[in-house]
């Protein structure tokens, strides 16, 4: 695949990224809607698959071997090491769906340094649809397994009145107690969706949709989407405008509509 043009540590850093994302699809796919599937649940009643705990494994595996030195926070296994270079992974991204046999799911790998997320790699097998980005080499998908891959960038929305916004879950919104300003927003906007997990994000970044906010999320959810969105041209903070992974809400943009967004959801 294409890395595009990008610093040349990095650049090793996403083709890494890259490989370990082959492994993780070729074992999540080899158990997507497989009748025998065990599934357990964890203490915050979440799911969790054996499909997730083997990506996050062979992930583990490949880091331990490629890149011994950083650190790794991992959904399923926590953090290990202490580095300033830190892998970050959502091994399956959309467990509720992959459980149920919706094939909208995908392996998350970021690598922020310092804090910031610098490459991110979003696979999703089920979609046939990858999309990866380093910071200064631009944003890139590929449509089908071994396509062409080709550059992404999010949309000239200017106007609330014409946004397309996807908000994840009524449920998040009303827990966090913004239900009412999400209400409200939806009157302003063009169109309201709720497409969820990793692939709201990724219509944001490809400019089919305007913006997508959400609550309850962990860094491991965000930080391989941030460096995607930001490469795409878009903004990415927490629905309070503070930047980084580690906030408990996102808010991404299109960057045109984001004061506008950040004011309607004070």
């Amino acid at each position: 695949m294409t890395e595009s043009a990008a610093p040349s540590s990095l650049s090793d850093d996403l083709a890494l990224a890259l490989r370990l994302a082959d492994e993780a699809d070729r074992i999540s796919l080899g158990s997507f809607r497989d009748r025998d599937l065990h599934v357990e649940t964890k203490p915050d009643r979440s799911p969790v698959t054996e499909a997730d705990l083997a990506v996050e494994r062979a992930i583990r595996e490949g880091l331990a071997a490629d890149r011994p030195a950083d650190g790794i926070l991992g959904e399923e296994y926590g953090v290990e090491g202490d580095s300033a270079r830190q892998w970050i992974v959502d091994p399956i991204d959309g467990t509720a769906n992959y459980l149920r046999g919706v094939p909208v799911w995908g392996t998350l790998i970021a690598l922020a340094v310092d804090g910031t997320p610098r490459v991110g790699v979003v696979s999703s097998p089920a979609l046939g649809r990858r999309w990866w980005a380093v910071s200064g080499g631009g944003a890139w998908t590929t449509d089908a397994p071994g396509a062409e891959p080709r550059s992404i960038r999010v949309s000239g929305v200017a106007e609330l009145d014409d946004a397309s916004v996807s908000f994840q879950s009524i449920a998040q919104w009303d827990q966090a107690g913004y239900l009412d300003r999400l209400i409200a927003l939806t009157r302003r906007i063009w169109r309201d969706r709720a497409y969820g997990d990793m692939w709201s994000y990724m219509l944001l970044a490809e400019g089919l949709l305007d913006a997508v906010g959400e609550f309850g999320v962990k860094t491991y959810d965000l930080a391989a989407l941030i460096p995607i969105v930001q490469e795409a041209g878009g903004t990415f903070t927490s629905v309070d405008g503070t930047p980084g992974p580690g906030n408990g809400s996102s808010l991404a943009s299109n960057g045109l509509l984001h004061p506008a967004l950040l004011e309607a959801l004070a």
